[in-house]
């Protein structure tokens, strides 16, 4: 059974498993769900995603939800296929664990916020924040500037491999654009920029980056 991919095309933790799916050569079918209309809060929805939230996989019976856990998941499945996503060493692994984890505490807070206020809150019919939006900007700077640190002394989050983490930063980082921020951009930051062109230019993500599609 092909394993199966439940989400909205243009979500962005959709995405986020798309890309994975797409680097790891994995063949899905993906599963529409019409979130204008509802279908998330369904009964028939809630009752496998209980919090009504996209995106889950359905892999040959196996339910499984939260896109960073879907990612870990179809790695421990597929090690040697497609790219490699955790490395293996003790240490290297430990630097890919804190890369992720710097990704959910300090980019994912301000760069999804940012992102909800100007493009979320308008899809749903809601009047946006500039002050809130702004907000957001001026604390994933402050991030950044560490960002620009890290990069300086190697070429990825976590060491000079592409990894999961890497993956993480893709759907929200790819929204701030649309949402009406360049930060990823600017050039104050050179290594920032270099390694935002390297990571978006990749083809698991120019699958998925306009919508997510089945493969097979």
């Amino acid at each position: 059974m092909v394993l199966k991919l439940h989400g909205w095309f243009g979500s962005t933790c959709t995405r986020r498993v798309g890309a994975v799916l797409h680097e790891k050569q994995i063949p899905f079918e993906f599963v529409n769900v019409d979130l204008q209309s509802g279908e998330h809060k369904s009964p028939a929805f809630v009752a496998i995603q209980p919090f009504g939230q996209v995106p889950y996989i359905d892999d040959d019976g196996f339910i499984l939800y939260e896109s960073r856990a879907i990612s870990r998941y179809l790695e421990a499945k597929y090690p040697n296929q497609g790219t490699k996503l955790i490395p293996d060493g003790l240490k290297e692994r430990a630097l890919f664990e804190q890369a992720a984890s710097v990704e959910v505490s300090n980019f994912d807070p301000h760069a999804s916020g940012a992102v909800a206020e100007n493009l979320f809150k308008p899809f749903w019919g809601k009047t946006p924040d500039p002050a809130v939006f702004e907000e957001h900007i001026k604390q994933l700077a402050a991030r950044l500037d560490a960002y620009e640190v890290i990069l300086s002394k190697q070429k990825y989050v976590a060491g000079d491999v592409y990894t999961l983490a890497d993956i993480f930063h893709l759907p929200y980082g790819w929204s701030l654009s649309i949402a009406g921020s360049e930060i990823l951009a600017d050039e104050s930051r050179p290594n920032v920029v270099r390694w935002w062109k390297d990571i978006t230019s990749r083809e698991s993500w120019q699958a998925v980056k306009d919508a997510v599609k089945s493969t097979v």
